[in-house]
């Protein structure tokens, strides 16, 4: 399962995150071989943040010629959004008490990712749907070095939104084929 799992995510890297560009830095660390995906198989909380805590720790080691990013994919747990997203807050929590805050950061992702003062089937809320739920662990470097050589990156949400707004449900159907219940 946990080669199959990194194939789909990978797929849903380069079709979604990348082939819409939904994040416009994401290309270049994918092109380089700098993405690492980890499955987690961790079944309780206590294992998540021992997991969390060995892919910060190893992307905090390893130079960022080498490893940009990861993402910490979690098949086994959290699959409802409000747990996932209470996760987040242990998550931020052990980014502080490891003394990584300024350093790394979590981006979410999850299939039933909503935004604030959203309809579940709001077209903005697949900028952040995956297969399962992810922890994506960026370094808060690269991102703010990205952002300055980028033009209007406020304005990428709301690109973001536009993009999702005008797929087709042809195309919803291809992209987001994980999301279907069947």
């Amino acid at each position: 399962m946990t080669n199959n799992l990194k194939i789909i995510i990978q797929q849903w890297l380069d079709d979604v995150v990348i082939g819409l560009n939904l994040c416009p830095f994401a290309a270049r660390p994918q092109r380089n071989g700098q993405i690492e995906i980890v499955v987690s198989q961790a079944r309780s909380d206590e294992a998540l943040m021992i997991d969390l805590q060995q892919q910060m720790a190893r992307l905090i080691e390893t130079p960022a010629a080498q490893l940009e990013t990861t993402i910490l994919a979690v098949p086994h747990m959290l699959s409802d959004f409000e747990q996932y997203n209470q996760f987040l807050d242990l998550a931020d929590m052990l980014i502080a008490q490891s003394g990584y805050e300024g350093v790394l950061q979590v981006a979410s992702f999850h299939p039933d990712y909503q935004f604030a003062d959203t309809h579940p089937d709001d077209a903005e809320n697949l900028t952040n749907r995956s297969p399962v739920p992810i922890f994506h662990l960026l370094r808060e470097q690269s991102l703010s070095d990205a952002i300055e050589n980028y033009t209007d990156p406020d304005k990428i949400p709301e690109r973001n939104i536009r993009r999702m707004e005008r797929l087709s449900p042809e195309q919803k159907q291809s992209l987001f084929h994980y999301l279907l219940k069947q």
